[in-house]
């Protein structure tokens, strides 16, 4: 699948994967401020922005076409960064591409089972879905109507900014969804397994540094679930974002930013 992107800067390769609900210009401030060390890549996974849909969505085929993106830029070895959903698509790329890798940055993830360990975050995603879906956004007038629409929804103004940001106007001028709404439902529970397979041994993955990053108040990367991810990332190391939820890369850009920076520029010189 050819997947729309978005390129700024100059140097060492980057590509950084949004999640469930995003797209490439949730990303596009913190490229901006590492576009003047790196090359960075900014794709709109399927289903999501202005990639193509499919019924197909799971982690094997999200990997594949990070494959694909890479090859069909001429991208030789690169840094790879993944929030949530993309996180563990990211992690999925390591364990099948790991020669291909300069470094691996997963977001506020576990490349484990999503709502084992706090389901709400598993139920929160499915009321979000069910939200769309119910919704005619068809005949709105303006954005501050939808805003209107949504506000008894959906209640966190944050998630609920987050959430209209999918919404585009058609061919006729009406307004309709970017998300393939029914493809994400079908496979929100392959959305929240798990990227390694329980009944399969995985060889560790090292030869390239490894940064975890979890939100303070988020429980979308619980502390059980480190020693696991050693098993898999013998070098990973992990670094909380303070004042930040699950969407880190909102709620405090300028420490994700840091950090990001922190382990790139380590690796590269």
């Amino acid at each position: 699948m050819k997947l729309f992107f978005r390129k700024s800067g100059k140097g060492p390769d980057l590509v950084i994967l949004h999640g469930l609900f995003g797209s490439s210009d949730n990303w596009t401030t913190i490229a901006r401020s590492l576009s003047d060390r790196f090359t960075v890549y900014l794709p709109d996974l399927r289903n999501h922005g202005n990639s193509p849909h499919s019924e197909i969505h799971d982690y094997s085929s999200m990997a594949d076409d990070i494959y694909q993106f890479a090859t069909g830029n001429n991208l030789k070895k690169f840094f790879l960064a993944g929030h949530s959903m993309g996180g563990k698509t990211a992690v999925k790329f390591a364990l099948e591409w790991p020669e291909l890798l300069n470094g691996l940055i997963v977001a506020d993830i576990s490349p484990f089972e999503t709502g084992r360990d706090n389901p709400s975050s598993f139920l929160q995603h499915q009321d979000i879905l069910k939200i769309i879906a119910g919704t005619d956004i068809s005949q709105a007038i303006s954005r501050s109507g939808l805003e209107s629409i949504f506000s008894t929804r959906i209640k966190s103004p944050a998630i609920r900014g987050f959430i209209l940001k999918n919404i585009k106007r058609d061919d006729d001028g009406n307004f309709t969804w970017k998300i393939n709404i029914s493809a994400l439902m079908k496979n929100l529970g392959k959305i929240a397994d798990s990227v390694v397979p329980p009944d399969r041994s995985i060889t560790p993955v090292s030869g390239f540094p490894v940064l975890f990053l979890r939100g303070e108040h988020s429980g979308y990367l619980p502390e059980g679930d480190f020693g696991r991810i050693l098993s898999l990332f013998p070098a990973a190391e992990f670094k909380t974002i303070k004042n930040a939820g699950h969407w880190l890369h909102s709620d405090n850009p300028a420490e994700v930013t840091g950090a990001i920076s922190g382990m790139l520029t380590a690796q590269d010189q």
